[in-house]
């Protein structure tokens, strides 16, 4: 009896949205032959604009639609465009600005690359809460200004990382990397976040504290919640008034976050520093007074995937658009539900 014949698997149609310097940053040849191994992908240029001709003949087709920074929205209009399209997979962390609730009326399948943006970022997290203990900042300035060592057996309870208490605001992904991240350390770790159980806690090997206990009994306070109209201002006056003398902020989270009047307030007189990847607004105005307060490091929002880390966004898209295609559906799946929680 003769074998059947068996065609080539058809693999789905799959389109590019982003910029093109997203597209260029994000996913090298290597990336690109990847996904052409699993798809049926439309050649570069990336879609960057869903009016065009081109990108209303390609809609048309695409089943699978890969996004990243500078997508357009995927809204109502763009979805009647693709009658086709099945799913996205976003190469970045935040799906908010691109996949909107028309593309879970319909249906799609969305995927995030978050889980790979929240490893630098917690990465960068720890880093600043060890330097901090350290008074990193402060030595090095010293040191040049005196261009002398000095005398370093002092007593100095504050300075160091021995049993130090950090707090954590937010178990969101990348709250969750900081604990995992945290735990070779001596240290005791405290986590607010209301919709953690207490058995969610132990298992995170923290202990669960109300907001005000956080500020008042840590000696760094990380702030990892994402911003929701009910966060905006969440880390008032009063919480930053109650943290101990010589305490650190870090927030890698949204400027908004913070009360960012109260916070300029508590480091120009000295009491508390902060290290900040983000403000509000995201580039403050040349005359603001943090950029030259001592007790405060500003960075220009890297603590996401730069460099070489945007491999690891590729290579987990990679993987999801592989998984979707066999199948056997996304491994990080986005639901609208839990939407309103993420970053």
């Amino acid at each position: 009896m003769p074998k059947p014949q068996h065609g080539p698997v058809r693999r789905p149609r799959a389109a590019l949205a982003m910029s093109a310097a997203a597209a260029g940053s994000v996913l090298d040849a290597a990336s690109l032959a990847a996904l052409a191994e699993h798809t049926d992908l439309e050649p570069l240029p990336p879609l960057d604009d869903f009016g065009t001709d081109r990108a209303r003949r390609v809609l048309a087709e695409t089943e699978l639609l890969i996004t990243g920074w500078g997508c357009p929205p995927v809204d109502g209009a763009v979805l009647e465009a693709a009658p086709k399209l099945r799913a996205v997979a976003h190469t970045a962390g935040s799906v908010r600005g691109h996949v909107t609730d028309a593309c879970w009326d319909r249906g799609i399948e969305v995927s995030s690359a978050a889980a790979a943006n929240a490893l630098p970022v917690a990465e960068y997290t720890v880093a600043m809460i060890l330097l901090s203990g350290k008074r990193i900042l402060e030595s090095a300035r010293a040191y040049a200004s005196d261009r002398a060592r000095g005398e370093w057996l002092v007593p100095d309870s504050g300075r160091g990382n021995y049993r130090r208490t950090v707090g954590i605001l937010s178990a969101s992904l990348i709250g969750r990397r900081v604990i995992e991240l945290l735990r070779p350390y001596d240290m005791t770790v405290l986590l607010h976040d209301p919709y953690v159980t207490a058995e969610e806690a132990k298992a995170l090997g923290v202990r669960p504290v109300p907001l005000p206990e956080l500020f008042a009994t840590s000696d760094v306070v990380s702030v990892h919640t994402p911003l929701l109209p009910e966060t905006h201002g969440l880390v008032n006056g009063r919480l930053l008034a109650a943290l101990r003398p010589d305490a650190t902020l870090i927030n890698t989270a949204r400027g908004a976050v913070l009360d960012q009047d109260a916070l300029t307030e508590a480091v120009l007189s000295g009491r508390i520093r902060a290290v900040l990847d983000v403000t509000e607004p995201e580039v403050l105005p040349r005359e603001h007074p943090l950029w030259d307060c001592e007790n405060v490091l500003i960075t220009p929002h890297v603590a996401g995937s730069q460099g070489n880390e945007l491999r690891r966004l590729a290579d987990l898209t990679v993987s999801e658009v592989a998984r979707w295609t066999s199948g056997e559906g996304f491994a990080h799946p986005v639901r609208r539900e839990r939407l309103a929680f993420l970053a």
